[in-house]
């Protein structure tokens, strides 16, 4: 399996290759220093070239970059719509298992480019000396926001609204619809509030990463048995203890965050609470 520096070398052997490509980027988790590098990690690459169509008129020049296992052109498939404008990518899984994903971008485009990067971006090639400022990565944009008095409101809020949605299911015998309600709705306000904890503890000056997947570290074991708790939904009989357990862990959270931020605390756990109990007593 190729490593970094094998990659970046054909990412940028080809780049020198091509009179069509003008700058090539690295983008994503393997330019952000707080994020351990392994072997699943993909190579996101981006080349800014002068004729886009001439590359799409065929596949074969992406061979230099290895043997091909699989292939994805999301700008061309007809199920799920572009999102990338003028833009036209390919997701590759090659035979070694390296994952690179590679997107060609209209060079007059490099400035709406970094305009609006996410911030995880290195210069690995710019043939023109087009960029005039440092590009320096960052996962600032991505690290957790202290929350406005509104935003902790509307958090609570939704948490205890959908949460009815999920208990209506549950009483419904419509597994799948409280799981949908549950996994949509529901328990990312839990996260959030979660985040935000996490957020006060540390002086919100770090992420917890793309689906949380660094939260763990950051609260205590008993709070993550719980969280984990809630992701149990292969019968009813789960469904309502983890609904339940959110129910406990959200309040816990939700306390602290406003005790300490000093915001109000709203009805809606009380009220909430109260509506889903009624439900669960209504014969259906």
């Amino acid at each position: 399996m190729r490593g970094r520096k094998a990659m970046i070398d054909v990412g940028i052997g080809f780049a020198r290759s091509c009179e069509l490509i003008r700058i090539f980027t690295l983008e994503g988790s393997l330019t952000n220093k707080n994020i351990p590098t392994d072997k699943f990690q993909d190579y996101d690459f981006s080349y800014f070239v002068t004729d886009i169509e001439y590359f799409k008129k065929s596949d074969d020049w992406l061979d230099y970059f290895g043997k091909r296992l699989m292939l994805q052109k999301p700008e061309a498939m007809e199920l799920f719509p572009s999102e990338l404008g003028s833009w036209f990518s390919y997701i590759i899984i090659f035979e070694d298992g390296v994952k690179m994903d590679l997107t060609l971008i209209p060079l007059h485009e490099y400035e709406e480019y970094f305009k609006n990067s996410d911030g995880l971006v290195e210069v690995l090639l710019d043939k023109d000396n087009i960029i005039q400022h440092p590009v320096i990565a960052t996962d600032k944009m991505y690290h957790i926001q202290k929350p406005s008095s509104q935003s902790f409101d509307d958090c609570c809020n939704e948490f205890w609204m959908s949460a009815t949605y999920v208990t209506k299911g549950l009483m419904r015998r419509e597994l799948l619809v409280a799981a949908e309600m549950m996994n949509s709705v529901c328990r990312p306000q839990l996260l959030t509030m979660l985040r935000w904890k996490v957020g006060i503890e540390t002086d919100f000056s770090l992420s917890v990463g793309k689906s949380d997947k660094f939260l763990q570290k950051y609260v205590s074991g008993e709070t993550w048995t719980a969280l984990v708790a809630t992701y149990k939904m292969s019968s009813y009989e789960d469904m309502w203890e983890g609904l339940y357990t959110s129910f406990a862990l959200f309040r816990e959270t939700s306390h602290v965050v406003s005790n300490i931020l000093n915001y109000s605390y709203p009805n809606y756990d009380e009220k909430g609470s109260k509506y889903i109990e009624w439900i669960r007593q209504t014969d259906i």
